[in-house]
């Protein structure tokens, strides 16, 4: 027997009886790192054999090999019998230490304005209803009495699929949606009166992007249907929002419009929140701020979807939540908030 076997010999006995006394994990740890370790012991011994004379490298790495398989063999004994007795778990929490924490996200500011948005119309009875971001012409156009002429219909105006020739006016036609209104007379064929509810979501048109507008944005409308519905329930259900939104100090105003889908139709301005309605850059001197496009539905509307409107009334209202942020928190340019720059996102 060489020098070499009888070294490997007296290893396998060392670490059996350093074994036997080991009483936890961290000492298992310890002795492995020490006998079988890159720098350990039995690594060290494995590169002596090519020391060792030819004649006797057979028997010599037999021993190598039995040595190193009976350490490993005791090596995974002792682990067995300390997981066995409870020793084998080591602390994964080191309570010394102060804890880290993991930084969070937040919400976008659309986000926040769209949530806050609902829950203001939700406290007031209102339910949330969805639908498609593809539809087809009726619903996004014809059952809103939109006029085949309006200039909202045509293909510089709308995302049209498939388009060929004038099929931009056929009802089966599929569009991006412009509006959420769609939303209102899929839930109005689907259910009769009373109906309350809010449509969140995301729509299209073909708008070059600049400080204002972009070719997506987001919108949320109303629509509360029932017997006895009137333009002044409509103000009320507005300017309940606008206080909540913006504060208790803002005063709201219906001024004239026109839409194709409610009659008579308003505009719904709230006072300036910047200036307080004394006049600035972000009202245009004004004193007042455009919130929503409102009105009562029309007729027309009511009986494309199989209402009478002879026994119902109500209204709807549509406002854009990419607007109703930049007045929320005076942003300038619309543009910011789809650019991702954590730089500006960190301020909300």
């Amino acid at each position: 027997m060489n020098e070499l076997q009888k070294e490997l010999l007296e290893a396998a006995s060392s670490a059996e009886m350093q074994l036997a006394e080991t009483r936890d994990a961290n000492a298992l740890e310890e002795l492995r790192v020490r006998f079988l370790g890159r720098k350990g012991l039995l690594p060290a011994l494995t590169a002596k054999l090519g020391k060792v004379p030819v004649e006797d490298k057979p028997a010599t790495g037999k021993t190598l090999n039995q040595v190193k398989n009976t350490i490993l063999q005791l090596f995974e004994q002792k682990s067995s019998e300390l997981q066995a007795a409870g020793g084998g778990k080591t602390q994964s929490l080191d309570v010394s230490l102060p804890g880290r924490q993991r930084p969070l996200g937040h919400k976008h500011p659309i986000t926040r304005v769209m949530d806050e948005t609902v829950a203001i119309f939700r406290r007031m009875g209102f339910v949330v209803a969805d639908g498609p971001d593809i539809e087809d012409v009726w619903h996004n156009f014809d059952a809103l009495n939109t006029p085949p002429e309006h200039p909202s219909r045509t293909p510089e105006d709308t995302f049209y699929f498939g388009l060929q020739g004038d099929n931009w006016l056929n009802p089966e036609t599929g569009i991006l949606r412009t509006q959420t209104s769609p939303v209102q007379i899929r839930v109005m064929k689907s259910q009769k009166p009373p109906v309350r509810i809010i449509c969140p979501g995301r729509c299209y048109r073909r708008d070059t992007p600049d400080a204002t507008h972009g070719m997506s944005f987001h919108q949320i409308e109303g629509l509360y249907v029932d017997k006895n519905v009137s333009l002044a329930d409509l103000k009320g259900v507005l300017t309940h929002y606008a206080k909540e939104m913006f504060g208790k100090q803002v005063k709201v105003r219906l001024r004239p419009h026109y839409f194709p889908f409610t009659e008579p139709s308003v505009e719904c301005d709230a006072s300036c929140i910047i200036c307080a309605g004394k006049g600035c850059r972000v009202c245009k001197g004004s004193g007042w701020l455009e919130l929503a496009g409102a009105g009562m539905v029309n007729p027309a509307v009511f009986e494309n979807v199989g209402y009478d409107p002879e026994e119902v009334s109500g209204y709807a209202f549509g406002m854009g939540l990419e607007r109703t942020a930049m007045i929320r928190y005076a942003i300038n340019d619309l543009r910011l908030l789809y650019e991702n720059d954590l730089r500006f996102l960190h301020q909300f």
